[in-house]
C-alpha cells in the first residue's frame, strides 16, 4: 500500500469521526458535562484537522504555509481561536446557539488544528516550547480559576461539574508539564542521532607533486 492510498484511507476515517462528532447524540453526550465538552470534544476537534494536515501531500502543505506568510502566523492564529474555545462564554453560546456550535466544528479543525500541524515541523525547540508552556499555562490558569469561583462562571454547567472540570485541567496541565520535560531530558532528534553514529570520512588532500630534494656537493 502506497502513502497516497494511506493518506486517502487515513482523511475518510477521520472524516467519518468528525461526522461522528457531530451527530445530536454525540454533541449532547460530550457536551451534558463540562469536562466532556472542554477536555474531550474541542481538544478532538483540534486533533483531527491537525493529523488532517499531516496527511496531505507535503507540496499542499507548504504552499498552505507559505500562503499566510509562514509559521509565525499560523501560530498566532491557533494561539487566538484555542483561547477563545476555553473561555465560559464560549462554551454558553455554542450550548445555546446551533450557529455558534456549527461555528466552533468548523474553526477548531481548520484554525487551530490545521495551522499548528503546518507550523509544527518548521518550528524549533524554542518555538515547540513556547506553544506547550502557552497552553499549559493557560489550563492551569483556567482550571484554578473553575475551582476557585464561588459561583458559576459558565451558565450552561452546575458548580459542582465546575468544579470537576478545573480539577482535571490543573491535573492534566502538571501531566503534561512533566511529559514535556521528560521529552526535554530523554528526547532526541533522530537527525542528530544519525549525525552521530555516521562515521567521518577522513579528510581529502589534494595531491602534489614531490619535491626534488638534491644531494648536497
Amino acid at each position: 500500500m502506497n502513502t497516497v492510498t494511506r493518506a486517502g484511507i487515513g482523511l475518510h476515517v477521520l472524516g467519518a469521526l468528525y461526522l461522528l462528532l457531530a451527530t445530536p447524540d454525540a454533541r449532547a453526550w460530550l457536551e451534558a458535562t463540562m469536562s466532556g465538552h472542554m477536555l474531550v470534544q474541542i481538544p478532538l476537534l483540534a486533533a483531527l484537522g491537525f493529523v488532517a494536515c499531516r496527511l496531505l501531500p507535503d507540496a499542499w502543505q507548504e504552499a498552505l504555509l507559505a500562503a499566510a506568510g509562514g509559521p509565525i502566523p499560523h501560530v498566532v492564529v491557533a494561539l487566538f481561536a484555542s483561547s477563545w474555545w476555553m473561555l465560559p462564554r464560549a462554551l454558553d453560546e455554542a450550548f445555546a446557539n446551533l450557529t455558534v456550535e456549527a461555528a466552533k466544528f468548523v474553526s477548531l479543525p481548520a484554525l487551530v488544528g490545521l495551522p499548528l500541524a503546518l507550523a509544527w515541523r518548521r518550528l524549533g525547540t524554542i518555538g515547540h516550547g513556547f506553544i506547550w508552556t502557552n497552553f499549559i499555562s493557560m489550563l492551569a490558569v483556567l482550571g484554578w480559576l473553575y475551582i476557585a469561583a464561588p459561583v458559576r462562571v459558565c451558565n450552561s454547567y452546575l458548580v459542582d461539574q465546575q468544579e470537576s472540570a478545573g480539577w482535571l485541567m490543573v491535573k492534566l496541565a502538571l501531566l503534561l508539564f512533566a511529559g514535556w520535560l521528560a521529552s526535554l531530558f530523554v528526547g532526541g532528534s533522530p537527525e542528530n542521532d544519525a549525525s552521530l553514529s555516521r562515521p567521518t570520512a577522513p579528510p581529502e588532500t589534494a595531491d602534489t607533486p614531490p619535491i626534488p630534494i638534491s644531494a648536497p656537493r
